[in-house]
């Protein structure tokens, strides 16, 4: 009998560990603005950082380099745009499964937002994004259910949810902050 990995296939899925960038101050502020409104121009970042636009240029590309900045993206309304239910499922999978099949699986559905691999009772905790019970009942019975390797879910509904706040820039304003003065 051939000895299965559960969680030999998680690997290709998760992001691999990378040490962390040395920023300095200047970097701090700059992911500081961009995180406040990645639209900004860089002539204005530029004027705001007491730098010149190539200076920032430069600065900004040795950050996308160094993995730090990955991408840009929008902010969406999702219930303006009819999708206002979110549910979260806790998954089983059954003993002996590769658990990164079943995450591939999930993830390939539009409506799953983020597949998490935790620690504890269960094996996955997964976010869905749907328009109303019959869609949530659909994706269940019709698609995550069918998923091999699935033992046992359970879905909690989202009642309310506090409004989306800014935690890049949260967390770098508290780097700045640690670093203090003349970092």
């Amino acid at each position: 009998m051939e000895w299965v990995k559960p969680l030999g296939g998680i690997a290709a899925h998760a992001a691999p560990p990378v040490e962390p960038a040395q920023l300095d101050a200047v970097d701090l502020q700059l992911l500081l603005l961009l995180s406040q409104d990645a639209r900004i121009s860089q002539r204005s970042l530029a004027r705001e950082l007491g730098m010149s636009a190539p200076a920032v240029a430069d600065r900004i590309a040795r950050l996308h380099r160094q993995g730090v900045i990955e991408g840009y993206g929008v902010r969406l309304n999702w219930s303006a745009m009819g999708y206002p239910t979110i549910a979260y499922l806790t998954v089983t999978a059954a003993e002996g499964v590769e658990q990164g099949s079943i995450m591939t699986e999930l993830a390939g559905l539009p409506e799953v937002e983020e597949v998490v691999i935790v620690t504890g009772g269960v094996d996955m905790l997964v976010r869905v994004r749907v328009r109303d019970h019959t869609h949530l009942r659909e994706l269940l019975i019709n698609r995550v259910w069918q998923i091999a390797g699935i033992q046992r879910t359970n879905t909690s509904l989202s009642v309310a949810e506090m409004r989306p706040k800014n935690t890049a820039s949260e967390l770098i304003a508290d780097m700045i902050r640690r670093a203090g003065p003349g970092r």
